[in-house]
């Protein structure tokens, strides 16, 4: 449950519940005192009506010594008083005030006369008043009985204590069970929020994991979890970044020492007056390609880590498939010529793709001088681009074809395919590595061994991928999948 509508429901019912329980204890106190009131009101007139023929004597309301009624003091108690006036309102008797003297009181007669023959009831008292007439029936005086509520004053008094005893711990019961519920629902959540919160940024993992509950804390642990996964995934994408840096300087630095050294040693040899000139021609011609070989490798570094940037990004345009293709084919015929090469071409394409031309061209280039470099005289390379709805040329190895055809759906193909020897099973899954040469031949003059991670890393950023197959005895086959417009 949110805890916004948990919080409702305990404000409710904390507000709602004692209301309900003092109601309850007015209900029940307020029966128990009818049934309290009715039995005082059936005893109050059993007492009227053994006491009203005592004072129906008319020569009780004549002024008279106190002696005459003695009689009456039997009648009464500390509970229960008699009260008697003349018709003319003077109190003649009072059972309270029972003494030898004479003590007469003036009673408003408006008053005195007021109520008679009526049973009045107040908080602490029961009381009648009724006439007296005599023989000629005339009113001779009047009487009252009052009979103290002490049975109905004493349980009000206990149920009194009773019902603030019973809701003082219901009161504390209630906000008890709402404390530990409140503890229960938000208190120790955030306290476990709070300890994994702070045994993360101390970099330490706690044993016991967060109970997610559905509401907002829960909700709250949640998006927790999910911050500390994407802190963690960046740790370790920082600390694999930072391992790739040493990597590539550690690699850079053995790749570019053997050409430095081959540099200097030359170097000094030309200074050496005894070389002849076709040997100096021959040492110039080893310095430039030593030079043009940490050239490449230097604008490879930049080139891919340029492309390791987030900021950087290809810049695609909408260009003519077939003339795109057939530019990006063209120039190879000469240079697999020199290396005495074959070169199959095959384009059937769509009418446009969005791409970068330049990274295309770099990809094409970088794949091609790899194949080149891999097959043997007399061999032959083939080069393709073959959109989804066209077949797989019959060229292509059959111990790629089944897995190609599958690969390759909803995009367009670039095939490039040589033949010689075969790149081990167990380096396939490494060959895109930056620096990882499967030949081991890095720092004789071969590649800077970031080609393949280059092209893959251009492939990626267009929203395409590329993979590379390769069997014994016949070749070896690299894919390039571009999206179709």
């Amino acid at each position: 449950m949110k805890i916004k509508n948990w919080l409702m429901i305990s404000y409710f019912i904390v507000m709602v519940l004692p209301i309900a329980a003092v109601y309850f204890l007015y209900v029940s106190l307020s029966y128990y005192d009818q049934k309290i009131d009715l039995r005082e009101y059936i005893d109050f007139q059993d007492t009227v009506s053994n006491i009203e023929s005592h004072l129906l004597d008319e020569s009780l309301y004549k002024i008279q010594s106190n002696k005459n009624y003695k009689h009456l003091e039997s009648l009464t108690n500390d509970n229960l008083k008699i009260d008697l006036y003349r018709y003319d309102g003077v109190q003649i008797f009072s059972s309270m005030d029972f003494s030898n003297s004479y003590q007469l009181f003036n009673t408003n007669t408006e008053l005195l006369y007021q109520n008679v023959n009526e049973i009045q009831k107040s908080p602490r008292t029961y009381s009648v008043k009724k006439l007296v007439f005599d023989e000629e029936n005339r009113i001779a005086g009047v009487y009252e009985i009052t009979v103290g509520r002490r049975e109905w004053i004493e349980a009000y008094n206990r149920n009194t204590i009773i019902m603030i005893s019973l809701f003082s711990i219901f009161f504390i019961a209630l906000y008890s069970i709402i404390i530990i519920l409140l503890n229960r629902k938000l208190n120790r959540p955030l306290q476990t929020l709070q300890a994994h919160m702070n045994a993360f940024a101390k970099g330490k993992e706690l044993e016991q994991s967060l109970s997610i509950s559905k509401d907002e804390i829960g909700e709250l642990m949640i998006h927790f979890e999910e911050m500390k996964l994407q802190i963690n995934q960046t740790k370790d994408a920082l600390a694999a970044q930072q391992q790739e840096k040493e990597f590539m300087v550690a690699s850079l630095s053995h790749d570019l020492k053997t050409p430095l050294t081959v540099i200097r040693t030359y170097s000094e040899a030309l200074e050496n007056n005894n070389l002849t000139k076709e040997v100096q021609r021959e040492y110039k011609l080893i310095l430039f390609e030593k030079l043009d070989h940490m050239k490449h490798m230097i604008e490879d570094l930049a080139l891919y880590t340029s492309l390791q940037s987030s900021q950087n990004k290809i810049n695609p345009v909408q260009v003519n498939g077939n003339e795109y293709f057939d530019m990006l084919f063209s120039g190879y015929d000469e240079l697999c010529a020199k290396k005495e090469i074959s070169l199959v071409l095959k384009q059937e394409v769509k009418h446009s793709y969005l791409l970068d031309p330049k990274q295309m061209i770099r990809i094409v280039d970088n794949l091609l001088d790899n194949s080149i470099r891999y097959t043997p005289k007399n061999g032959t390379i083939w080069l393709a681009a073959i959109s989804s709805r066209k077949p797989i040329p019959d060229w292509t190895f059959r111990d790629f074809y089944h897995e190609l055809e599958e690969w390759r759906k909803e995009g367009t193909a670039i095939l490039i395919q040589n033949e010689g020897s075969a790149i081990p099973k167990h380096q396939l899954d490494r060959i895109f590595q930056p620096f990882y040469q499967a030949d081991k031949s890095r720092g004789k003059g071969a590649t800077s061994g970031l080609g393949l991670s280059i092209a893959k890393i251009i492939m990626e950023r267009h929203e395409g991928k590329i993979k590379i197959w390769s069997a014994e005895n016949k070749g070896t086959l690299i894919a390039c999948w571009l999206k179709e417009g």
